[in-house]
């Protein structure tokens, strides 16, 4: 590895060791609290729309969440953030293409 590699190596492990299994501990209490309301509004009877809505905000948070404490996006240097940014986007580009294409299953049905 080159120095500065090496530098900023260390400088994110250093960071990594101030927090506790406290932190960890709280942001998996996040998440429970938030799959339990997630699924206490599962059993709401409220429009489809706003409650998909509701729950799609809710698992993009804990997306977040996950991503960033547990696999440690948040104490990542920015040039891997960019890069996981930018496939995630591709990623969403591709569905978007591709996804209309599965409606086509609705006109090959019994005839």
């Amino acid at each position: 590895m080159e120095p500065d590699q090496i530098a900023i190596a260390l400088r994110v492990a250093e960071e990594q060791r101030h927090h506790g299994k406290g932190q960890f501990f709280w942001i998996w209490g996040a998440l429970l609290v938030m799959t339990a309301i997630e699924v206490y509004l599962t059993y709401q009877n409220m429009q489809p729309v706003r409650m998909l809505t509701i729950l799609m905000g809710l698992s993009l948070i804990k997306a977040a969440l996950i991503i960033g404490y547990f696999m440690h996006m948040k104490f990542e240097v920015s040039r891997m953030k960019w890069l996981t940014m930018a496939s995630l986007v591709v990623c969403l580009a591709l569905m978007m293409i591709f996804f209309p294409d599965a409606f086509r299953i609705l006109a090959l049905g019994p005839k």
